[in-house]
């Protein structure tokens, strides 16, 4: 088995306003710094262009939205040409009048965009109303080709569901990423805010071990405050990580840091893994059928 290496990057960063392009230029800084240090692949956190609108529903906030291809694409699309690298993004895309999604965009070493996801899992939560502005995907659980190989790229609420990450590998992702906006409610009480946050870095490395794949998380840090009076805002609580493809922590930021990471991930190791623990071979599909209905009764 011939050794092949890949070194990821992603950028953990918080956001103070709706510049679009001051947003922007800090991700590209920090987008070059990973570059420099030979970073073949990068990724953004969730929605990195503005503020998190969705802690309020607000009509006005759609206006932060644009069609894909538009100027964020061709600002991303300049950047991963520059530097040589496959990037990940994550957008609010205008697809129509009335139709807006919240949508992943990947690039490859080109302005040309080599492929997209639409976020199929959204919330409706206090401070989370994403139901509000963004249409559920319809562009399936597919990879997307790329120079490095195929990427699963979910979006933040997709990070909760197995099935996401089963059918993305399924498909022949080799990297599941998963660019993020979450964060803590301040009144929830410090063990609950543990617990929510020790809830959400195991069930990602827990979708690592069961498709034997690598699994990189991006998350914002920084307060953000709510527009709505009496709101507490969000924390966001950082942590953002890449872990290998047996749900082990290669690497993880800071709660309240703005900060990179940076991994060579042997994918050699992870085609032997998939080998040593054969899950997709001892599948009982035959088994399984109940899991497309809602609940059994």
């Amino acid at each position: 088995m011939s050794e092949r290496k890949l070194t990821v990057g992603l950028v953990q960063q918080s956001v103070a306003d709706n510049n679009k392009t001051t947003n922007w230029n800090k991700s590209a800084e920090k987008i070059a710094e990973l570059a420099e240090q030979g970073a073949e692949l990068i990724m953004l956190q969730e929605l990195h262009s503005t503020l998190y609108f969705c802690q309020q529903e607000d009509t006005d906030a759609f206006d932060l939205a644009e069609p894909i291809p538009g100027p964020a694409t061709e600002f991303f699309g300049a950047v991963a040409e520059k530097h040589n690298i496959v990037l990940v993004t994550s957008l609010f895309e205008k697809r129509g009048s009335g139709l807006y999604h919240n949508t992943a965009v990947v690039f490859d070493r080109s302005r040309e965009i080599a492929g997209k996801y639409r976020k199929m899992h959204i919330p409706d939560d206090p401070g989370f109303y994403e139901k509000f502005y963004f249409t559920p995907g319809d562009m399936g659980f597919e990879p997307i080709q790329t120079s490095v190989g195929k990427l699963g790229v979910l979006v933040c609420w997709d990070q909760w569901y197995p099935e996401a990450a089963r059918l993305m590998a399924m498909a022949g992702a080799e990297i599941l990423f998963y660019p993020t906006a979450i964060g803590w409610d301040l009144n929830d009480s410090e063990g609950e805010r543990k617990r929510q946050h020790d809830a959400w870095h195991t069930i990602q490395r827990a979708h690592a071990v069961a498709n034997s794949l690598p699994v990189i998380v991006a998350n914002r840090t920084g307060f953000e405050a709510s527009p709505v009076a009496g709101d507490s805002g969000i924390q966001f609580w950082g942590q953002s990580f890449i872990a290998g493809p047996q749900g082990e922590v290669l690497a993880q930021a800071s709660a309240d840091q703005e900060e990179t990471l940076l991994v060579e991930l042997d994918m050699t190791r992870t085609e032997q893994i998939k080998r040593i623990w054969p899950y997709f071979r001892d599948r009982r599909i035959d088994a399984y059928g109940e899991l497309v209905k809602r609940w059994r009764d």
